[in-house]
């Protein structure tokens, strides 16, 4: 990766025309050959880029352009659309290349698997005496999250998600009207069980007769979440 900081302006030209005027911003010319233009602000967005395949030639200026003061251009053209990326450098204030290797990519933390498999093993979060028949249930329109065994009679089927909206009390409502069929199950009630769930998610399963659950990841992980306890 080259991390070049210089004084420079930009002009897109293909399905659309963009023009950023002089001025000092980073550019980034990654290892697949994209080129990122960045400021000092607006977060992670670049404010121009090019995205691969492309490739990127250094040019030298016309004498009109040099004259100007610029020093060199830089432009990246992609290889299937033809749209091209110009940078004029005027004056270059850093410039580093680094080897990063291969990167392992992202390891997320509290995605619907983590939640799932902390449920299965706390089911006494949802209600006393529950015990687990399995996670992953397969049905013939998808595997139930998680089967309960319920003390006073019956099954419950849980869908589990981070954030719980209508589609998922939908996908849940499918789920409970093919198990209750089964009268090995039967009857079997519904749990929906989501860190956050949508006010609209909550009204729609308390009409289908599905009991909503929020959970605590962080406490349910044994980390105190600051979320406020009566003990």
């Amino acid at each position: 990766m080259r991390l070049v900081i210089a004084r420079c302006s930009v002009d897109y030209t293909g399905r659309l025309t963009a023009h950023l005027p002089l001025a000092t911003r980073l550019l980034v010319h990654k290892g697949d050959g994209s080129l990122l233009v960045h400021s000092d602000g607006g977060s992670y967005k670049p404010l121009n880029w090019m995205s691969p395949p492309c490739r990127l030639e250094v040019e030298e200026p016309d004498a009109e352009s040099a004259a100007a003061g610029v020093r060199e251009y830089w432009r990246v053209t992609h290889a299937k659309t033809g749209d091209a990326l110009l940078v004029r450098i005027y004056e270059v204030l850093h410039d580093t290349s680094h080897e990063l290797g291969i990167d392992p990519g992202l390891q997320k933390d509290g995605v619907e698997a983590d939640l799932q498999r902390l449920l299965a093993e706390q089911v006494d979060v949802l209600g006393d005496n529950l015990t687990l028949v399995r996670r992953e249930f397969p049905t013939a329109i998808g595997p139930v999250d998680l089967l309960l065994r319920n003390p006073a009679g019956g099954t419950i089927a849980v869908e589990v998600k981070r954030r719980g909206d209508i589609d998922g009390v939908e996908q849940l409502t499918r789920y409970l009207e093919l198990l209750g069929r089964d009268p090995h199950l039967a009857p079997v009630t519904g749990v929906f069980a989501a860190q956050e769930i949508k006010p609209q998610a909550k009204v729609l399963a308390a009409d289908r007769g599905i009991r909503c659950v929020t959970l605590d990841y962080e406490g349910m992980k044994g980390i105190e979440s600051g979320a406020p306890r009566l003990f």
